[in-house]
């Protein structure tokens, strides 16, 4: 089957988050087809894959989520022309198809490998099935090097950026609004808030000669009883992004003090960066395989996750990056077998013996 038959069998699969049964199901059957080092290890809706051991060098894990978001799409899973359109096309079944098509391929490369499908990242960090995984899996939290295959138009997308979301609940009193001096207005008790955070520039930092873009802004708004009626609580969602030298307590720290006391706060979803590690041997091996460049990740993804036990891990992935979400999502095939390419040569660079 070709990468792209293969891309197409995975995204006529629905897989929207939370409904991920099925896709894990139908990917656990296919791959039992194929000769593996061990049995594949489930947990919940997602599944670890042993595919080759004994090699003696790298351990290296191939993670890509199973789920994709809920889009909105004209019509069914199909290819047209050099582009696949449907749900997950590009984020990040275009990932999933290279790992399947690694595992079926006769010609594996001599290094110790690990595939894992698993489910639930297009929502809350807590959420994220990547993390109960990580705790129990014997060996998946010990390999050398992960490789997320987040869409990135097969570039080497490094480290990336943490996220946190929170709830600035401002509160007031009810009044009829022919009497406002009777209440106590909550909408426009943000005013100030609003215009602070209206005047926070992005701030740069740069790591390993990388730069992410620090920012922070209101995402979601929720208040009001009636058009004729003082609202008494006005509630704003918050969402700051920060760079991988900002630990999630000092992203809170900074929410806290640009709220200033004048809401209640509630954090709802923090997840942490992950650094780059630009100059690590396994790394920099894969930036000299032919990726279409190296940038930072400024995005969140479960690098993080791989990182927080001491993993080096980074983005690379065939998905054309800029569908990931979008109405009508759909990804370039050529880029499959580009990034099939630049994926094999890092896997025979890496491999015990390799010349150098």
């Amino acid at each position: 089957m070709s990468l792209a038959e293969t891309l197409l069998w995975l995204c006529k699969i629905p897989s929207p988050i939370g409904e991920e049964r099925e896709i894990c199901d139908r990917v656990s059957e296919r791959l039992s087809q194929v000769r593996l080092a061990a049995p594949i290890r489930r947990y919940g809706e997602s599944i670890v894959v042993p595919l080759t051991r004994g090699h003696g060098g790298p351990h290296v894990a191939l993670a890509g989520h199973l789920d994709v978001v809920r889009t909105v799409h004209d019509g069914p899973a199909r290819i047209e022309g050099d582009k696949l359109y449907a749900a997950g096309a590009a984020d990040m079944k275009s990932g999933l198809a290279l790992m399947l098509d690694l595992a079926e391929n006769p010609d594996r490369p001599a290094v110790d490998l690990t595939l894992v499908f698993y489910a639930r990242e297009e929502g809350p960090f807590a959420e994220n099935e990547l993390g109960p995984v990580l705790d129990q899996d014997p060996e998946l939290g010990k390999v050398s090097v992960a490789v997320a295959l987040e869409p990135s138009d097969n570039k080497l997308q490094l480290g990336c950026g943490g996220s946190l979301h929170a709830t600035a609940r401002f509160r007031g009193r009810t009044a009829h609004s022919a009497r406002p001096w009777q209440g106590e207005n909550a909408i426009q008790k943000s005013a100030g808030f609003l215009a602070r955070l209206a005047a926070e520039a992005p701030q740069s930092h740069v790591i390993d000669g990388l730069e992410w873009r620090s920012v922070i802004s209101a995402t979601m708004a929720s208040g009001g009883r009636g058009r004729n009626v003082i609202p008494d609580v006005f509630e704003l969602n918050v969402n700051h992004r920060f760079a991988p030298d900002t630990s999630a307590a000092a992203a809170q720290d900074y929410v806290r003090a640009l709220v200033a006391g004048e809401a209640e706060l509630e954090f709802s979803d923090v997840s942490p960066s992950a650094p780059p590690l630009r100059t690590h041997p396994l790394v920099r091996a894969l930036a000299e395989s032919g990726v279409v460049n190296v940038e930072p990740k400024q995005a969140w993804t479960d690098v993080a996750r791989f990182a927080g036990l001491g993993i080096p891990a980074v983005n690379f992935g065939p998905g054309t990056q800029a569908q990931a979400h979008q109405r009508n999502e759909w990804t370039e095939l050529p880029l499959l077998d580009v990034g099939r390419t630049i994926l094999r040569r890092w896997l025979d660079k890496i491999a015990p013996g390799a010349s150098a």
